[in-house]
């Protein structure tokens, strides 16, 4: 959308944004030999409410074809699609939104490929990269990793519990923490300041995904 100047306006954002206490995270490379829509459809069946989808190894295609499928499977199951770095397969495969690291496209340039609806979240490791994205028009705000990670090949710094709580205090949008979240640690970093926790490694690890995402969400939602 461009003002009769000709400058870039972003759209109307999401009003009242709330983000579900779990955002599962599929990674083919955590994943095994389980094909993705079969996790999907076992994250629905625990009651999942919003997943990520994230592959550093497709080809454009290929990550099209893998987010439209999911599109269908998630089809009026009443949870949402997040696509991970692409905003232009976000908007190609009508997913929720797209989500942003530090090295992808700059959140306003998202905007300008992505619906009006489409939501956009932004990945921070550190807290000036929070307050930068608190000041764009990013729907909500990734920190971490809060603990040590092996689903990265090169993670970030980790930032703790502390940097989490100065992360809180930076932001009021909804923040997600990231990174090295188990069900060991999962109600300490609620109660650091996180609205949602991203967990990818102790869902995928599981031989009974459905059944790790249903004791998260007890976990969680109690």
């Amino acid at each position: 959308m461009r003002s009769p100047a000709g400058l870039f306006v972003p759209p109307k954002l999401p009003m009242g944004l709330s983000l579900p206490r779990l955002y599962a995270i599929i990674d083919p490379a955590r994943a095994g030999d389980r094909l993705p829509a079969v996790i999907a459809k076992e994250f629905i069946s625990a009651g999942v409410r919003l997943i990520q989808f994230r592959d550093k190894q497709a080809s454009s295609r290929q990550l099209y074809e893998a987010c439209a499928e999911l599109k269908e499977v998630l089809r009026d199951s009443g949870c949402s699609l997040i696509v991970n770095d692409r905003a232009d397969v976000a908007r190609a495969t009508a997913a929720a939104g797209v989500h942003l690291g530090q090295d992808d496209l700059p959140v306003e340039m998202a905007r300008r490929v992505l619906a009006p609806e489409q939501w956009i979240g932004c990945s921070t490791h550190s807290i000036n990269q929070v307050v930068e994205a608190n000041a764009s028009t990013a729907d909500y705000i990734a920190f971490g990793p809060i603990f040590p990670t092996t689903s990265k090949e090169n993670p970030d710094p980790v930032v703790g519990l502390e940097g989490l709580r100065e992360a809180r205090r930076a932001t009021a949008k909804p923040l997600v923490a990231i990174g090295g979240i188990t069900l060991q640690n999962a109600r300490m970093v609620l109660a650091a300041g996180a609205d949602s926790l991203a967990v990818i490694g102790d869902l995928l690890n599981s031989s009974d995904v459905r059944e790790r995402a249903r004791e998260f969400l007890s976990l969680l939602e109690s």
